[in-house]
């Protein structure tokens, strides 16, 4: 996995997160952009909501990894999006650290596989279930070692189903599907 975040980290990085969007706010009003002001307050209002969301699903591990990944350097931006479907809002029930590495171990093949520099973005898109989760990975951007994914892709572990759905130069897309019952497999 990834860098671990001490305390003082975390709280520093997101200070700093907030300060450039009041930042952007403060300018925006100075500027009189009311309209624009208002536009940066509801998307920090629905970026909130999405990481409460992702702090609830009770997967400690995976979520600090999507809530810390861009904050250090990549060669694409992520999202998230948290689903609601059925009322389900927990999937504590998986095997989080399991979940986690595989996540990790993806976001760098991928980070290794894309062109440098390019406005390469993934969106993941976390779908609760009463049974499962289903996780869903969008890229577009520039892919250009599409031989490092498909070796990653031939050595998927047994606790997940994975469905490439569309595989190209400048898309990939994936449906990871996680049931609870394979909780404890690696």
């Amino acid at each position: 996995m990834d860098k671990e975040w001490d305390m003082i980290e975390v709280l520093r990085h997101a200070r700093h997160d907030w300060l450039n969007k009041l930042q952007l706010i403060k300018g925006n009003l100075a500027l009189d952009k009311i309209d624009r002001a208002k536009e940066i307050i509801d998307e920090i209002v629905l970026e909130s909501q999405q990481e409460a969301k992702l702090s609830n699903l009770k997967i400690p591990l995976f979520a600090s990894l999507l809530l810390t990944y861009n904050w250090e350097n990549h060669f694409f931006q992520l999202e998230y999006d948290v689903l609601e479907v059925d009322g389900n809002s927990c999937i504590n029930q998986l095997n989080d650290k399991a979940l986690a590495q595989w996540t990790s171990t993806f976001f760098e093949c991928l980070n290794a596989s894309v062109k440098p520099y390019y406005e390469n973005h993934l969106s993941v898109s976390i779908e609760p279930q009463s049974e499962a989760a289903r996780f869903f990975f969008d890229f577009s951007g520039i892919i250009v070692d599409k031989s490092m994914l498909n070796e990653f892709f031939t050595s998927i572990p047994n606790f997940l189903s994975v469905h490439l759905h569309e595989f190209s130069d400048m898309e990939l897309g994936l449906e990871v599907f996680v049931p609870f019952s394979m909780e404890n497999k690696k």
